[in-house]
């Protein structure tokens, strides 16, 4: 097989898989009816995060879990995201605050959490696959909801269309 026949193929598969996440994310989207402004929340260290103060700016809310794979992997293009950006992540079902502290401490990441311990927040929001990030815009509207592994630069990509 020529290089040129071979890169080809690449392309071709690459560009399968991409069209093919695409697919399935449209179809794993959740339908939110909740506002996420509307609510005031506890971290995993006790501090209170208002999601009103967060308008101003594109928010990006984060539902993922200690005990899902793909998060795990997605879990250091978050952290490289909150470093500029407005990002909330919330951890479900992954045990209790100190639980996830240990995590976030092993895998070297600083992002805010909040632990919904029992899930409620996500049936709230309809999440029913992990991870999920929801992407506010700067009128507080949610402009995008990726359903699995997103990279830092298309996280970042649509932080800026968000603005």
């Amino acid at each position: 097989m020529s290089i040129k026949k071979f890169l080809k193929e690449i392309v071709f598969t690459v560009l399968m898989v991409f069209v093919v996440s695409m697919v399935l994310n449209y179809i794993r989207q959740p339908e939110i009816h909740e506002n996420i402004y509307d609510y005031t929340l506890k971290d995993i260290n006790q501090e209170t995060i208002d999601f009103s103060t967060y308008k101003e700016k594109p928010l990006v809310v984060h539902f993922w879990a200690t005990w899902c794979p793909t998060c795990k992997l997605e879990a250091s293009n978050i952290d490289e995201v909150s470093k500029t950006n407005n990002v909330v992540t919330i951890a479900v079902t992954s045990g209790s605050n100190s639980e996830i502290k240990t995590f976030l401490k092993e895998k070297n990441l600083n992002f805010k959490v909040i632990n919904d311990k029992d899930g409620v927040l996500a049936q709230k929001f309809n999440i029913s696959a992990f991870p999920t990030t929801l992407i506010y815009d700067t009128n507080g509207s949610l402009k995008f909801t990726e359903v699995g592994y997103t990279t830092t630069l298309g996280l970042k990509t649509r932080i800026q269309l968000a603005e």
